[in-house]
């Protein structure tokens, strides 16, 4: 009797595969491989989205500023008529080079700089170095320190103008408690530099002494062990190991404070009795920063101001060499 088998039928030739039609496969695919370019797309240009914003506001109020600048110190140009120029090349470089009233800004800047950061930064080192220890509060202590860099600069200037009148100013009722004579702070030649001096230490110090306070808790708590076991007092140890740690973030201070009392601007402009771009009845606490703005908004020379703009930023280029040679010297002695 002849046996039957019962075999399944061959797969037609050029068939899909079970479940899937072909038609749907093909959109699969496509929709796939779609979704990758997107995502190789957004990896790859995302960033570049992200960052910008920023590059259009620096090409709108940084470099289009800068260049035009550069363009305006090399014209005769008025405020009163910003767009009527005439070529004057290096003449209005030569020209306030020439001036003395330009020497004796640079000079005060210079002064004002030196009584303002040093005071500042060895305060700034010592409070550091007190808020580095265990103590209570010390959150409240940081956010202290803090206040005056977070103080409006017109409203600190003009407590501190309070503070240093002539007749009923806090700090001459305090002198004269002393056996002192009242001091006329704002027209004297160094006392008005010295007041404007105790503005910027005001108000930078705490900001410094957490930059450095973040520097030393950064600093490896085996070296004060070993230096303990050595024998090393605390004022030993600051010595010998907390400065020589924190001369990369000393340097730093020191060149972003350096900066800053190059554009120093409010506080002698607000500190003025006459409220004006003199820097007192004889320039005698006049800053670069004054200087500029009288020659260009009071004089109405936009030239003459732009070239000591452009003088002020080649300042900055030097002043940013000098700490780029020191960094390099440093890090090769270390």
């Amino acid at each position: 009797m002849p046996t039957r088998h019962d075999t399944a039928a061959p797969p037609v030739k050029g068939g899909a595969a079970p479940g899937r039609p072909p038609a749907e496969s093909a959109t699969e695919e496509r929709r796939r491989a779609r979704l990758s370019r997107r995502w190789q797309r957004d990896v790859r240009w995302s960033p570049y989205a992200f960052v910008s914003p920023f590059f259009l506001l620096f090409l709108a109020f940084g470099l289009f500023p800068l260049l035009y600048t550069g363009w305006a110190s090399l014209h005769t140009v008025e405020l009163t008529a910003p767009t009527d120029m005439s070529w004057a090349g290096l003449r209005n470089y030569t020209r306030i080079f020439d001036d003395e009233f330009f020497w004796n800004a640079a000079k005060n800047t210079l002064i004002i700089g030196i009584i303002s950061t040093v005071p500042q930064l060895m305060m700034a080192l010592g409070i550091a170095h007190i808020l580095n220890y265990k103590l209570r509060a010390s959150t409240f202590y940081r956010v202290v320190m803090l206040a005056p860099y977070a103080t409006s600069i017109a409203a600190a200037t003009l407590v501190f103008v309070l503070l240093f009148g002539r007749d009923y100013g806090m700090i001459n009722w305090f002198l004269g408690m002393l056996g002192f004579d009242h001091i006329d702070w704002q027209n004297g030649t160094w006392y008005s530099k010295i007041a404007v001096s105790t503005i910027v230490i005001w108000r930078w110090t705490g900001y410094n002494a957490l930059i450095y306070l973040a520097a030393m808790q950064a600093i490896p708590q085996d070296l004060y062990e070993s230096a303990a076991l050595d024998g090393a007092s605390r004022w030993k140890q600051f010595i010998h190991v907390t400065l020589p740690s924190l001369r990369p973030t000393i340097l730093f201070t020191v060149v972003v404070s350096t900066i800053g009392a190059s554009q120093l601007f409010a506080e002698p402009l607000l500190f003025d009795a006459n409220k004006g771009a003199s820097g007192g009845s004889q320039h005698q606490f006049q800053t670069l920063g004054l200087y500029l703005y009288e020659q260009g908004w009071v004089n109405q020379h936009l030239g003459r101001a732009s070239a000591i703009a452009w003088t002020m930023f080649l300042i900055l280029i030097v002043v940013g060499i000098i700490n780029y040679v020191i960094s390099r010297r440093l890090r090769a002695s270390s």
